[in-house]
């Protein structure tokens, strides 16, 4: 048999990484980050143990890019379901609510990645990290902002301020009153993005994830050694 092409193996990589981040956030956000192990996680993502740390230097790596994946996505989402729309005003809240829903609807998975932010080794960058704050500078951009470079800092404290403040153990703030915070200082209306007494979930809240992970059926490959 001849060997497979070098993009059938990149692709090949890049569908086992994705599955041990799919992984990755499934069992955390069962469990919790303590109860999950390297292992649990190469067997549940269906890949050999070894190739974890070939991808990753270590579990608070992945579990980093994994949610950072997950918030990616679900911002992306959110950003550009239908009615689209390139109103500033209208994808700040959008914004606003996809992070906020995810602090709601898998309370598990963002307090285990808040708490792991707090750790000695702190915030990590990656891959995943940089689509999100791609994402959620060029929304401070399109509502308006003349200072990208100082407002998406303020932007991303405040998004991670309010997590932390629904998560508190014991002493949560409800959603809508942070929301009702971050809209205010946004200057936004209440009726924008998706208003939680609408109860809607607008994507978000489910427990199929696939979607934000290209996991599919590996690439086949010709006698040629040419994927079809």
């Amino acid at each position: 048999m001849s060997p497979r092409s070098a993009s059938v193996n990149e692709e090949l990589r890049r569908r086992s990484r994705e599955r041990l981040l799919h992984a990755a956030v499934e069992l955390v956000g069962e469990r919790g980050y303590e109860a999950t192990t390297l292992g649990d996680i190469a067997d549940r993502a269906g890949s050999a143990r070894g190739l974890v740390s070939y991808y990753f230097p270590g579990k608070r790596q992945l579990v980093q890019s994994a949610v950072h994946r997950l918030m990616h996505r679900t911002l992306e989402e959110a950003l550009e379901r239908e009615p689209r729309t390139e109103d500033g005003r209208e994808r700040m809240a959008r914004a606003i609510d996809a992070i906020l829903g995810l602090a709601r609807d898998r309370p598990v998975l963002m307090r285990q990645h808040m708490a792991g932010i707090l750790q000695a080794e702190g915030f990590m960058q990656c891959p995943e990290q940089r689509r999100l704050a791609e994402l959620l500078r060029e929304t401070m951009a399109r509502h308006g902002s003349s200072d990208v470079d100082s407002d998406y800092p303020m932007m991303r404290a405040l998004l991670m301020g309010a997590v932390y403040a629904a998560l508190v153990p014991g002493a949560p703030m409800p959603v809508p009153v942070l929301r009702a915070e971050l809209f205010k200082r946004y200057r936004l209306g209440w009726e924008l993005g998706l208003p939680p007494e609408t109860g809607a979930s607008g994507g978000r809240g489910e427990q199929d994830l696939s979607r934000f992970f290209a996991t599919g059926a590996a690439p086949e490959c010709d006698p040629g050694g040419q994927s079809k």
